[in-house]
């Protein structure tokens, strides 16, 4: 399965921010929709992600103002992307070795959407029990 599959399952809004954003407003937007990840766009094009981690990072080196730095001085940058042509193997791969959450869907230069871990998680498990179910089926017909 490529992640375009991932994408036509879901509601396709991504929440993004962008690099002049303050980090109290992008950390508020993160926690009003209990999501892990903004992308940070400059136009069309993602210039970098803006994480969970990225603000405890900030706050563990300055304190308490990082709330008044922008996104653009603690975001991660460039951002990793994929193709929505990516195997969800490849892409939990690149995930694991690169010790990230969140992957931008980037399709002729545009985001397309954005996919966590936890969503590929879901579809491996998924194809698991579903090849469950066919052993069982098999197994009990043989």
């Amino acid at each position: 399965m490529n992640i375009a599959r991932i994408l036509e399952l879901r509601d396709g809004s991504v929440h993004t921010c962008s690099r002049s954003q303050g980090v109290a407003e992008a950390a508020q937007l993160l926690a009003e929709r209990r999501i892990g990840a903004l992308p940070v766009m400059d136009g069309d094009d993602v210039v970098g992600i803006f994480s969970e981690r990225d603000l405890l990072y900030c706050v563990a080196k300055v304190g308490a103002a990082a709330l008044q730095l922008t996104v653009g001085e603690v975001m991660t940058s460039p951002p990793i992307t994929v193709s929505r042509d990516t195997d969800v193997m490849e892409a939990l791969g690149l995930m694991t070795r690169r010790r990230i959450r969140h992957l931008p869907v980037i399709h002729n230069g545009k985001m397309i959407g954005l996919i966590s871990i936890g969503d590929l998680v879901k579809v491996r498990v998924e194809a698991a029990e579903s090849d469950a179910e066919a052993m069982r089926t098999y197994i009990q017909t043989a």
